[in-house]
This record gives structure tokens, sequence and C-alpha cells, in this order.
């Protein structure tokens, strides 16, 4: 899952970004509201961490722009402006959920699950594809109930496959995900995930649509 990060703030956005990556996500960030903005119309991404107050450009600007153009992008706010006008006028405008600083990681990782189901029309916490369930709170996966031992990488990449069970993901679009700014991608980086999954898991349970992409067996 690749998020933007805009904050200005040089030991929140660093601290912000190294708790995310830890916890599997791909996170670009940036300092200014217009480079969000930039960022926003070149990179597609899974969702937006907006600190209000940036440089250049108010965070609540960008929020503006990027909802005359895309609606359907999870938003959280995360900002010290914790009066209730300001909440209110977040969350009018387009935010998913406004979080106020200082808050703990853990509550920012619960928050960003939460919008993530929300988006995908998701109730249950678990994920369920075929033979495999996956606990995205936990990092755990179980392939008929049994346990197995996943990469940072090749956790990443099947929570991508396994959130859209009904959807054929392309290579471009792993990559898209699971790679952010200054990432080495191999040209045959996804294939050697996929062929890593595929020796835990099975061969059948990662699909092949030839010229198209891959997804989830259901009955592998």
């Amino acid at each position: 899952m690749r998020i933007l990060l805009a904050e200005d703030d040089p030991m929140i956005g660093s601290g912000l970004q190294k708790g995310l990556r830890q916890e599997g996500y791909t996170v670009d960030w940036v300092t200014d509201g217009k480079a969000a903005v930039h960022a926003l119309e070149t990179t597609p991404y899974a969702l937006l961490l907006l600190d209000l107050g940036l440089p250049r450009q108010e965070g609540m600007d960008v929020l503006k722009v990027l909802r005359q153009h895309d609606e359907s992008l999870p938003v959280i706010i995360i900002t010290a402006r914790d009066s209730l006008p300001d909440r209110v006028a977040g969350l009018d405008h387009g935010a998913d959920d406004y979080l106020v600083k200082p808050f703990a990681i853990e509550e920012l990782l619960a928050r960003i699950r939460a919008v993530s189901r929300r988006q995908s029309g998701r109730v249950q916490t678990e994920l369920r594809g075929g033979p495999l369930r996956l606990d995205p709170i936990r990092h755990l996966l179980w392939l008929r109930n049994e346990p197995v031992s996943l990469s940072a990488r090749e956790y990443a990449l099947l929570y991508e496959l396994m959130k859209e069970p009904d959807a054929v993901i392309s290579r471009e679009q792993l990559e898209d995900r699971l790679y952010g700014w200054g990432d080495e991608v191999g040209s045959n980086a996804v294939e050697v995930h996929i062929h890593n999954l595929r020796k835990k898991l099975g061969a059948e349970v990662i699909r092949t649509v030839r010229g198209v992409g891959y997804h989830i067996g259901e009955d592998a």
C-alpha cells in the first residue's frame, strides 16, 4: 500500500515515514503543499496523510484541489489544529478522518486500517482469498489454517492481491504500490516475489492471467 505523507515538520515526518515503513507501507514524503499536489497528479496512491499547516500551499487547499479531481482517494488529516471549526471544515471538505497531534503511531495505523476497510467495502478485519487468511493487524498469514512466514515485501504484495479479491492486478500496478521514490526496482522484481510466494503457498494460489496480471485463485 503506497501512502503520500504531506508533513513539513522534519522530526514528525521522518518518524512517521520510518514507523509506517516498518509496518510494511510504502511511504513517499513531501514537505509542502505544492509538492503534494504534484505528487498526487503524477503518482497513484492508496492514501494521503495530510498536515494542514503546510508551506507554499495550505493543506486545506491541497484537499480542495484533490477533491476537484479525485473523490475516492482516502485522506486522513494529521494536524495540531484541534478546534471544532477546524475539524468540521476538514471533514466537510472531503477528509475521511481527522487526527490531532500528538498521537501514537498505533492509533494512526488503526485509522489507516479502518479507512482502508471502508474504502474496499469490507467489515471484517481479516482478508480471505482461496485457502488464505491474512491478518493485517498482526501481519500474519495462514494457508489452510497453517501459519506461513513471509518477508516484508512478500507480505505487502500478497496484501495487495487479497484486498481486491475480484481484481486482476498488473505487474506495473504492483510495482507502483510496493515501491516508493528512491527504491531500486529490478525489471523482474515482482516476478521474483511471485515465484517465492508460489514456492511457499503452492503454484495455484496465485494465478497468472496472461498479458494482464495476477489474482488469488479461489479454488486453489
